[in-house]
């Protein structure tokens, strides 16, 4: 086996130390930082997340394996040259204004981190502006916003209308998710798309931004 493939698995396993000492292991023999995120630190978490997706791992076994995908993260991204982005896209992402919820909101963060997306966690109970603010400032391809409660569910509808208001809503797209969400209400809302896990978030945002 490979030591690519060695992070891949050690990934999965979410052994911390292991894919760390692998990746600089790597790095000394000169293997491209791109390549180390992409064949094998993000490999392994689209490993995960497939698993996840069919019940086959659980929440906890994810945040392990997430914190030893960015064990490695943390060795190669200063490496990436300014013409090697590591990030397939920007996401940013929150949880509406009332809503202090955020244990779903942070797992669809750490999913889409390890799909190899940049990711900005705006936090919870945040009012409209500060997503039309986080948009201006950061220029992402995806909004996420998060609900957890029927009753702040209309600030996600306020959220969006606040965007259009501000012109930027069309310059990205947006995903809604949540336990009382559904796909029927992210239509009339007007979302661009709805997610009901991490994973699924995870290939809406690869084909929002393919």
């Amino acid at each position: 086996m490979s030591k690519m493939e060695n992070i891949v698995e050690e990934v999965i396993a979410g052994n911390v130390a292991g894919v760390a000492e692998l990746t600089q292991e790597l790095v000394d023999e000169g293997a491209k930082p791109s390549d180390i995120i992409k064949d094998g630190l993000v490999a392994g978490m689209d490993v995960v997340g497939g698993r996840f997706k069919k019940n086959e791992m659980f929440v906890p076994e994810v945040l392990i394996a997430a914190k030893s995908m960015h064990a490695g993260m943390d060795i190669v991204k200063p490496l990436l040259t300014d013409g090697e982005s590591s990030s397939v896209g920007t996401v940013v992402i929150g949880t509406v204004e009332g809503d202090l919820h955020d244990i779903g909101k942070n797992l669809v963060a750490m999913m889409l981190e390890g799909a190899g997306f940049e990711v900005i966690d705006l936090g919870i109970d945040l009012p409209a502006d500060e997503f039309v603010e986080a948009v201006k400032e950061h220029q992402p391809d995806v909004v996420g916003i998060s609900a957890l409660l029927t009753t702040t569910m209309p600030a996600m509808e306020e959220t969006i209308k606040t965007l259009e208001e501000a012109g930027v809503r069309d310059q990205v797209k947006i995903m809604v998710g949540g336990a009382p969400v559904s796909q029927e209400f992210a239509n009339e809302i007007g979302a661009d798309g709805y997610a009901a896990d991490g994973s699924t978030a995870t290939d809406i945002a690869r084909e929002f931004v393919n």
